[in-house]
């Protein structure tokens, strides 16, 4: 007989699952096995990181890192920095500029101005009794005009203060107004000679020779100084008051001066009129004139 021809031995099927036996447990397997992986990824802690993301978060973390340390360091340079130029402007009597400041510490120019503006803006804080001004076309550390009242009296009594008579402050005055100017137009408009006053504002190197003027005779002319502008804490002579300031400032010190009140008038004789007697006065007002007593004249035997 052929086995081909041979009836088929049928699996037995499972009446409530409509399966067989083998496929039902095969299932069964299947969904264990997906239930432990799921309570294997659950018991896994939550900090941990895949293998892949790690290293992106590492290398996020070290980044930070690097420029945290990189702008700290910066920082601390632009603080040196700070400190070198408030160093150098402290030890120089004359003022620095810019250029100079940024040639001899070997920075450029805009790095050395960030600081100095840091640099001012630190010391006009009300608690700094120092401040860094620019004065004369450079930059000069000084006190607080508030604070002048008191370092004025202490510095009287360290040494005499630089006086000038009025001659001396007129003639500078009338050679920051006008210069450059000679000696015959200053004296034209003061109306005085002024020639030792004009030596001894050369002596205190307030005023300085400016060439010589182009007409017969060709007089010196004159003009102030550096030393006029750090005299008077001028930054150039822009800063000079003007003539409205000035008539301004006149205006309110007569406006604070009173005033003395009028005197009472006299009052007048009664002019007569006309056909009428002159009035004649009463006997009490008529005193006779006394008598003059000359003295006699010596004799030679006196």
């Amino acid at each position: 007989m052929n086995p081909s021809e041979l009836p088929m031995q049928e699996e037995p099927v499972d009446a409530g699952t409509g399966s067989t036996p083998a496929t039902t447990e095969a299932v069964e397997a299947e969904a264990q096995q997906t239930q432990s992986e799921q309570e294997q990824e659950e018991q896994q802690p939550a900090g941990d990181a895949s293998p892949e993301v790690a290293p992106v978060e590492d290398a996020a973390q070290f980044l930070e890192a690097s420029s945290e340390e990189q702008l700290s360091a910066e920082s601390m340079a632009d603080a040196d920095l700070r400190a070198v130029v408030e160093a150098v402007i402290y030890v120089t009597e004359e003022p620095l500029t810019l250029e100079q400041i940024a040639a001899a510490l070997e920075q450029p120019k805009d790095r050395i101005a960030g600081a100095l503006e840091q640099l001012i803006a630190d010391h006009a804080r009300p608690e700094r009794g120092i401040s860094i001004r620019e004065v004369a076309g450079g930059y000069k550390m000084g006190t607080k005009p508030e604070h002048h009242d008191a370092v004025r009296a202490f510095v009287k009594r360290l040494k005499p203060p630089l006086k000038l008579s009025m001659a001396a402050l007129e003639t500078l005055a009338v050679i920051a107004y006008k210069q450059p100017i000679t000696s015959p137009e200053i004296m034209e408009i003061r109306g005085v000679q002024g020639a030792s006053v004009l030596k001894t504002l050369l002596d205190r190197k307030l005023i300085a020779p400016a060439g010589r003027k182009q007409v017969v005779g060709k007089p010196v002319l004159y003009k102030t100084t550096k030393d006029f502008l750090l005299q008077f804490g001028l930054k150039d002579l822009a800063e000079l008051p003007t003539l409205k300031e000035f008539e301004e400032l006149r205006r309110l010190a007569f406006s604070d001066v009173e005033e003395a009140p009028p005197e009472p008038p006299v009052a007048a004789a009664p002019t007569p009129a006309a056909g009428e007697a002159p009035p004649v006065a009463s006997p009490a007002e008529e005193q006779p004139a006394e008598p003059s007593v000359e003295a006699p004249a010596p004799t030679e035997a006196e």
